[in-house]
């Protein structure tokens, strides 16, 4: 589902992604009709936009967050970083994608999406690291808590800011799905967030990525 306020942004995501293979738009709406319409049609992911005139995204994210099984949800912006992002991370957010993204690589977004993973376009990311770096010794301690994962929590924490879901990663590093889901859960835990997202951004502060290979990942929104 994508909810967003211009009809243009709309239209054209749902021509892009109905064009693809195993997607379905089930829906667009404006802010003050997603909620409800969630509710309906009960999308497994959607893409919402963090400024809209007529109620703010984060408004309806919280909301959507109060259903008993919400939707995965990622936040759609038009600039390389904004003030309400962070805010939309710790709210539940899965990520975030500027509205510029190629169209070859929305579909690739979703999919990780529906699966699990994250999604954070590069471009963006770095400039909300740049804009939000935390001060001194705070981020010091954040970072050091890197330091208690085992080799293999921190093979999985990259693969996790990397996008790739519990299964993508399983196969990548040759690991049963019971074991992954322990490493999963494990990390946040250790490292005192709440979220994938978090876990990846935290993963990025601490130098874990190579910026080539975070775009090439996660898609170079």
């Amino acid at each position: 589902m994508v909810v967003d306020d211009e009809a243009l942004v709309r239209s054209g995501f749902e021509l892009i992604l109905n064009a693809s293979d195993g997607i379905q738009v089930v829906a667009t709406a404006q802010g003050a009709q997603a909620a409800d319409l969630i509710q309906r049609e009960q999308p497994d992911v959607v893409l919402l936009d963090i400024r809209m005139p007529d109620v703010d995204g984060l408004t309806v994210l919280r909301e959507i967050q109060t259903l008993p099984e919400p939707p995965t949800v990622a936040m759609l912006t038009t600039f390389d970083t904004d003030e309400y992002i962070v805010t939309a991370l710790r709210s539940g957010a899965a990520g975030f994608l500027l509205k510029d993204t190629e169209p070859e690589q929305l579909a690739h977004l979703v999919r990780t999406l529906a699966a699990g993973g994250v999604v954070l376009s590069p471009k963006a990311s770095r400039a909300l690291l740049r804009s939000h770096p935390g001060s001194g010794a705070p981020q010091d301690a954040d970072v050091a808590r890197v330091n208690l994962l085992s080799d293999r929590e921190r093979d999985v924490l990259v693969l996790i800011a990397e996008g790739l879901s519990n299964a993508d990663i399983g196969t990548r590093l040759h690991l049963s799905a019971g074991t992954v889901k322990d490493h999963v859960s494990s990390i946040p835990t250790k490292l005192r967030v709440s979220s994938r997202v978090q876990a990846a951004l935290l993963a990025e502060r601490a130098g874990l990525l190579s910026n080539d290979g975070a775009d090439t990942a996660r898609g170079n929104g």
